[in-house]
């Protein structure tokens, strides 16, 4: 228990892993809204 160190500092790490999580998963959702728009417009310029 000694190594957990404040209250505020297992506050901001705790913090800091949820913004890696949520970066993470942002990247992979543009990822997958960019491919969408590139499948509509591919599919507009074939016609």
């Amino acid at each position: 228990m000694e190594n957990e160190g404040t209250r505020q500092e297992k506050r901001d790490r705790k913090l800091s892993r949820r913004r890696r999580k949520m970066l993470q998963h942002g990247r992979s959702l543009v990822r997958v809204y960019k491919d969408a728009a590139l499948k509509r417009r591919n599919r507009r310029r074939k016609r």
